[in-house]
């Protein structure tokens, strides 16, 4: 199942730290629902997810992936191969890995379920199931996977890899330190065989797959020093680690389970389920709640986590003196001029190149901001605004629905604005909708919205379509 996008990337963490901010920054992928309290209920009331099962839910994370330059500064390493990497992304396989008895029967997640995998404190390998559930795979290298982050380059990206316990006690949906109610099958293989007496219950297995663009970093290393390092100070790769929190609808799941048995895997071949679009899974974002920067170039690693070599485990991180950022102030992906424009954020729409959402003006410039945006379509009488692209701008009178943003669901609008890094200007067929407030009523709408549809005719683009259309074709 691929996760094309994801829903955001923050110090959040409903597993292991509910309800405030986490130790370390995580890249979360999955359901719309999520959030620092979420709960089973909240992951299936979700409007969209950033995977592609359409009855599924869930949330998937890992600690995101730095690269520390040599003059001391960090930057997220990009994920490869879902189109816009800034966003992100992941593959979340689920397996049919029985025992011995090769008819058993393999069980869905029930609600409410969640557990970790890996151990954020490990600095080095021990050998144990836990342990050997981790593995890198340096693509283009030719060598052997590894429990480690590999010190070698790797010209096609260094994938990061995380098996689940699946084996559960079949009474507890969680545990005090998450890992205690499921544990790995008996004997030496952590990803095969049969369970524990005390862990009676085969559940269907997760196994973790994200690839970083690492190649671009070969100048930022020290002889056959690696320059990479997790959100958790993690320099070897031992402390890598996931979670899992069930948002599935548990009887498609199983159904899944005992139907989608086809030898390829593909997911397109489970009648059980029905899928996303690429594009509506990348739509599914999430606004930050953390009031913290943890992109861009970066002195030090958000929270209180140094760089640590190991091989003795990393000590619970202390800030002495300091006070963590509070939680629902973070960023968002619009700008707000109900005060200084008279205009209101309406949500993300969507565009496309070959079948343009608005056939109203339009420019371009290197200077372009939200507030240029609007102060063209001002001048041309339009009644709505986009930015998009980074430097472009659309103007229309009316709303083309089709194209619209969708209520409860943010969008792809991820890229800045040429001329304010500060602000957001849509993305590659993606539209910052702005709306000229009626009637004394101006009010954004942070996660999507229902935009007024006019009636009143396009007025003639300055800029003729099939320009505006071979620009970026």
């Amino acid at each position: 199942m691929s996760c094309p996008g994801r829903n955001v990337r923050e110090r959040l963490d409903p597993v292991i730290n509910p309800g405030v901010v986490s130790g370390h920054v995580h890249t979360i992928s999955g359901g719309g629902g999520f959030s620092a309290s979420m709960t089973y209920q909240d992951a299936r009331a979700a409007k969209c997810s950033s995977c592609q099962i359409k009855e599924d839910m869930s949330n998937y994370w890992t600690p995101q992936l730095y690269v520390k330059f040599k003059n001391g500064t960090f930057f997220p390493v990009p994920v490869m191969g879902d189109g816009d990497d800034t966003n992100g992304g992941m593959t979340v396989y689920y397996l049919q890995r029985r025992g011995d008895n090769q008819t058993e029967h393999l069980q869905a997640f029930p609600e409410g379920f969640r557990m970790i995998a890996g151990d954020t404190s490990a600095r080095s390998y021990d050998g144990s199931l836990a342990a050997q559930g981790i593995s890198f795979n340096c693509l283009g290298a030719n060598k052997p996977e590894t429990n480690g982050i590999p010190n070698y380059n790797c010209p096609d990206g260094m994938r990061a890899q995380l098996f689940f316990p699946q084996c559960w006690d079949g009474k507890n949906l969680d545990s005090a330190n998450h890992k205690s109610h499921v544990s790995y099958p008996a004997g030496t293989v952590y990803n095969g065989g049969n369970c524990p007496p005390e862990y009676p219950i085969h559940l269907i297995s997760i196994f973790f797959e994200i690839l970083y663009d690492t190649n671009p970093y070969l100048d930022q290393w020290n002889g056959d020093q690696h320059p990479f390092v997790f959100a958790n100070g993690d320099a070897t790769g031992y402390g890598y680690h996931g979670d899992f929190f069930n948002g599935w609808d548990v009887p498609v799941l199983q159904n899944a389970i005992d139907t989608c048995t086809d030898d390829s895997g593909q997911v397109e071949k489970c009648a059980a389920v029905t899928m996303y679009t690429p594009q509506e899974c990348n739509n599914c974002k999430l606004p930050t709640t953390v009031n913290e920067t943890v992109d861009g170039l970066l002195n030090a690693l958000p929270g209180c986590n140094p760089v640590t070599y190991g091989p003795a485990r990393s000590p619970p991180a202390t800030c002495p003196g300091s006070t963590p950022p509070a939680l629902g102030f973070g960023s968002t992906n619009y700008v707000d001029v109900t005060q200084t424009k008279g205009w209101e954020y309406l949500g993300c729409g969507s565009d496309a190149v070959g079948d343009r959402a608005w056939d109203g003006a339009w420019t371009y410039t290197a200077n372009m901001t939200v507030e240029n945006c609007i102060d063209y379509c001002t001048a041309g009488g339009f009644s709505y605004a986009a930015p998009e692209y980074g430097n472009e701008c659309f103007c229309s009178h009316e709303m083309n629905a089709r194209y619209a943003p969708q209520e409860g669901i943010m969008g792809a609008c991820t890229m800045k604005c040429v001329g304010n890094s500060n602000e957001i200007c849509g993305a590659a067929d993606a539209m910052s909708i702005y709306h000229k407030c009626e009637g004394g009523s101006c009010t954004n709408n942070e996660i999507g919205g229902k935009a007024p549809v006019q009636s009143v005719p396009t007025a003639p683009s300055p800029v003729p379509r099939r320009l505006r259309r071979g620009r970026r074709a």
